[in-house]
Parts: structure tokens; C-alpha cells; sequence
């Protein structure tokens, strides 16, 4: 399952997340899998696409970067999934 997670970077603190991330990684559980992301252009939000079949995963990623970042996690699907839905259902969601 894909989850669009959206990192909230604590007021000025982007060089710190990054520090960390350089020094120690990623930290996600095994199970936990980072596809792709993206950096707004104020270095204030990461749009980061994560993927697991585990979703009380995050909890524990989450832990190890909580006095850095608030997070948003999004249960996410492709749009040729949600069009095939959409199609399969025949307009009703």
C-alpha cells in the first residue's frame, strides 16, 4: 500500500533534519519503504510517497524524527488504479 506522507519541518530546523538524515539514514523499519520525494522550495514540507503492508510502521519511523518534523500520512493510490475504480464502478465511489 502507498502513503503520501507530508513532513512538516519544525520552524527552522530543515538543516537538522538533514544533519541527521546524513549521519544516521533514513531510520525506517525494515518493511518501510521510500519510493520517492520532494522538497518545497522554503525547505519547510518533504512530500515523500512511502510504501508497507504494515501501516503501524510509521509510528515507529515517526519516533525517531518527532522532535524535528510533524507529519501527515496519507493513504494514496495511482491514478490508473483510481480510474480503473472509477471505470469498474461505473461512476459510483
Amino acid at each position: 500500500m502507498l502513503f503520501m506522507v507530508i513532513e512538516h519541518f519544525r520552524s527552522g530546523r530543515a538543516p537538522d533534519v538533514y544533519h541527521r538524515f546524513r549521519d544516521r539514514g533514513r531510520m525506517a523499519p525494515d518493511g518501510l519503504r521510500y519510493v520517492a520525494s520532494w522538497i518545497d522550495l522554503n525547505f519547510e514540507r518533504c512530500f515523500q510517497v512511502m510504501e508497507t503492508d504494515n501501516e503501524a510502521l510509521f509510528k515507529e519511523w515517526t519516533e525517531n524524527w518527532k522532535d524535528l518534523i510533524e507529519f501527515e500520512i496519507v493513504p494514496v493510490r495511482r491514478s490508473a488504479e483510481a480510474a480503473a475504480l472509477i471505470d469498474s464502478s461505473r461512476g459510483d465511489v
